[in-house]
């Protein structure tokens, strides 16, 4: 078979365009027109329960509503991620923002009260709203019960933010389980800690696992959609493990496999760990999913009809 060169016009739609990119079939090209059919049909299939999962400044990086919008659809069943993009969520929903083109030395930035992620800013009084916020939700969370699974606490959270744009409160809504199971390693993760020099509030990590297994064993077919590595990754792909793994799989990541991390590992080596069946059907995009995603999602919409 042979490659076909693309072919761009005026006006076409996000669909036409990787359907063009079908047309080549190879390197990134191929491979993001693959993960986006990919994408489509696990979210249609009704027997296929699908585990986003995402590390990485995800919601700071312009996804939030995104991943929000895959939670009102009910287009996923399970969101994994890292506390921070919780915490980012949070501030968000607090009042808070995420800015851009601010100048100077990190030094002086740290002089100003802006944290700088590459080329994404936050400034130090929104975070004392966030602080200011949380604390009052963990105060009013744990005034009749103090011992939570990360789920269940996060569910918790959610159902008390008022802004419907907010990932937690949208799953809260939808009853979408979140799972964070590195959740201490961020801004959320310390206030909660902060918090407990005062106050009883206990977080049982192993509980979730209680909730994930039934998911896997209760679900026909599991897919995972990862964006970045790391942990996230990782506990969607292990909670599978019992089961042999995986049927589908769709990994954006910009790392690379050489060193044995995690997070550049090629889906295929999942595999050798029965965190991938044999014969799962498996796609990594290597790109920056802030700019692999969004155009995935758009034309998995579009396959579907809904665009």
């Amino acid at each position: 078979m042979k490659i076909n060169h693309m072919e761009i016009q005026e006006k076409m739609s996000v669909l036409e365009i990787i359907e063009e990119m079908e047309k080549s079939g190879v390197l990134g090209a191929g491979r993001l027109s693959r993960a986006t059919k990919l994408l489509a049909q696990v979210i249609t299939d009704e027997d296929t329960a699908v585990f986003l999962s995402i590390a990485g400044p995800m919601v700071p990086g312009g996804l939030r509503k995104i991943i929000r919008d895959l939670i009102e659809k009910e287009q996923i069943d399970l969101l994994i991620t890292s506390g921070a993009n919780l915490t980012h969520d949070l501030l968000e929903a607090f009042g808070g923002s995420h800015y851009r083109e601010i100048h100077g030395s990190d030094e002086n930035l740290c002089e100003m009260g802006i944290g700088r992620i590459a080329d994404i800013y936050t400034k130090s009084e929104d975070f004392e709203v966030f602080e200011k916020e949380i604390n009052h939700l963990f105060s009013e969370i744990s005034r009749d019960r103090t011992k939570f699974s990360i789920r269940k606490f996060l569910y918790e959270i959610g159902k008390r933010i008022l802004d419907e744009n907010s990932i937690l409160n949208t799953a809260a809504r939808k009853n979408i389980p979140i799972y964070s199971p590195g959740i201490i390693d961020s801004m959320l993760g310390l206030q909660l800690w902060m918090h407990t020099q005062e106050n009883e509030l206990t977080l049982d990590a192993v509980a979730d696992m209680h909730e994930l297994s039934d998911q896997v064993y209760t679900s026909p077919k599991v897919a995972a959609v990862m964006l970045g590595g790391g942990l996230p990754k990782h506990y969607a792909l292990a909670s599978n493990l019992l089961k042999g793994g995986i049927d589908a799989g769709i990994q954006v990541t910009m790392d690379r496999s050489e060193t044995g991390s995690l997070s550049g590992a090629p889906l295929e080596e999942a595999k050798s760990w029965a965190k991938a069946k044999c014969g799962s059907n498996l796609v990594t995009v290597v790109g920056d999913a802030t700019i692999i995603f969004p155009l995935m999602v758009a034309g998995a919409w579009e396959i579907m009809g809904e665009n």
